[in-house]
């Protein structure tokens, strides 16, 4: 294997939020506490949102948000939590010495502003430029457990809120930069009595800390991290738990309670890895590479390297930054050239990729869609980064259900969350409820 573990034998310590709730009966608003939601399937079990949505069509709110950002929103409860950046970067001056991040609480009923919390800036600020345009300052989408919200702010570091907005710990943990000036993206998730944030940016490395005062439980670093964006992804239960994370060349499997690792493969998906591991009947999917995409499928289970016996298949088809979701046998996202995809998850075969209607390139690069494939009620929901919401079903044949366009023209950078009959769209203007009106 190609060694890009650069850690001793209590090597990574990862893990995901299992504590979500899981509804029986359609209709019910379940919580969508972290990046693609419970257990980060990017599936809205039992939700019914709708499917087409416009201006004055099934739009129960809209809030202009104190500055721009590419994290997702997350409902808990009666609240809405995103993080946005503003004081640079954002059209308001040249001066980095004046960025500050925000949490923003918002009440989900009526969309308005219960609570903000700002933090200062680091005295090292990437500048704003180059890739680091694309997508900002606030691009890590923040965690609940119900009790308080964790949200990782690149150099400025992991701050923990009550749900009140009382800051209960903040906890720098690097200060490095991406030698391309891509900023951070991972986002953080829960285990346990832990906080797992990717630093890959700031130090290279994944930490472990304690949810309740920030301290540091594990530190495992590895130079091939600087180049993961995708958020770590928990697979299975019990003594079968584990931790799977895409790196260039790589796919690991982690124990979550020793952070030792378990298997590894050799994936062939070199350079930047920006989507998260997916998972669905028994089996392991990565995405991603550059400057040639890849992905695969991969058995789970056995020790060391099983890239001979696990590997299912390999394929050419893939995406470079969004997410693809799983769904009844099949592999669905919407393509950073702009083709709505479906795969056979059990062979990586195409079944098809179709134009989307309007989805043209947009940014410095090129890239229509950012965000990742979510999927409620039967259909697929990709967001374009300007030009709008497209629908499409969860089936083999494909069938375009909708495009919804909103009279925004900010891009939309972030996955939106699904619960109940409401979707959740953010822009760098405005954050949206979109609810099935009767």
């Amino acid at each position: 294997m190609k060694r890009l573990l650069c850690f001793p034998i209590s090597v990574l310590v990862l893990a995901a939020l299992s504590f979500a709730q899981h509804c029986a009966t359609a209709d019910v608003a379940t919580d969508w506490p972290q990046y693609r939601g419970p257990g980060g399937s990017g599936v809205a079990t039992g939700a019914t949102p709708p499917a087409t949505w416009n201006d004055t069509q099934n739009l129960k709110w809209k809030m202009e948000m104190p500055g721009p950002g590419a994290s997702s929103p997350i409902p808990v409860g009666d609240k809405m939590f995103v993080t946005c950046w503003s004081g640079y970067g954002d059209g308001s001056g040249g001066d980095a010495a004046r960025l500050k991040r925000h949490l923003v609480c918002v009440d989900r009923a009526s969309g308005k502003i219960l609570w903000q919390q700002a933090v200062a800036a680091e005295p090292n600020v990437d500048r704003y430029q180059d890739y680091l345009q694309e997508h900002g300052y606030a691009s890590s989408t923040p965690a609940s457990d119900g009790q308080n919200v964790y949200v990782y702010l690149g150099k400025a570091g992991a701050v923990a809120f009550d749900m009140d907005g009382q800051q209960l710990w903040q906890v720098v943990l690097g200060s490095d930069s991406n030698r391309k000036n891509w900023g951070s993206a991972s986002s953080p998730i829960l285990f346990q009595d832990k906080l797992i944030i990717n630093a890959s940016e700031e130090a290279h490395a994944v930490f472990a800390l304690d949810k309740k005062t920030g301290k540091q439980l594990w530190k495992a670093e590895a130079d091939a991290l600087e180049n993961v964006f995708g958020t770590p992804m928990l697979s299975g239960t019990g003594a079968d738990a584990e931790i799977l994370l895409a790196v260039p060349d790589e796919l690991w499997s982690l124990n979550p309670d020793t952070g030792k690792l378990r298997w590894f493969v050799d994936s062939g998906l070199s350079g930047n890895i920006a989507p998260s591991v997916v998972t669905g009947d028994g089996m392991i999917y990565a995405f991603g590479g550059f400057p040639k995409l890849g992905a695969i499928g991969v058995r789970p289970g056995g020790k060391g390297d099983v890239t001979k016996t696990h590997v299912a298949w390999s394929s050419y088809n893939s995406t470079y930054v969004p997410t693809p979701v799983f769904h009844d046998g099949y592999l669905y996202f919407a393509s950073d050239a702009g083709f709505a995809t479906c795969m056979n998850a059990k062979t990586g075969e195409l079944v098809f990729k179709e134009r989307l209607p309007g989805a043209s390139a947009s940014g410095r690069g090129g890239k229509p869609f950012y965000a990742a494939a979510v999927l409620a009620n039967g259909n697929v929901y990709a967001v374009s980064r300007r030009n709008g919401t497209f629908v499409f079903a969860a089936q083999p044949q494909f069938k375009l259900v909708a495009q919804n366009q909103l009279k925004d023209e900010a891009q939309f950078n972030g996955t939106p969350a699904i619960s109940g009959k409401q979707i959740f769209l953010r822009s760098d203007r405005y954050l949206y409820c979109i609810e099935a009106m009767q």
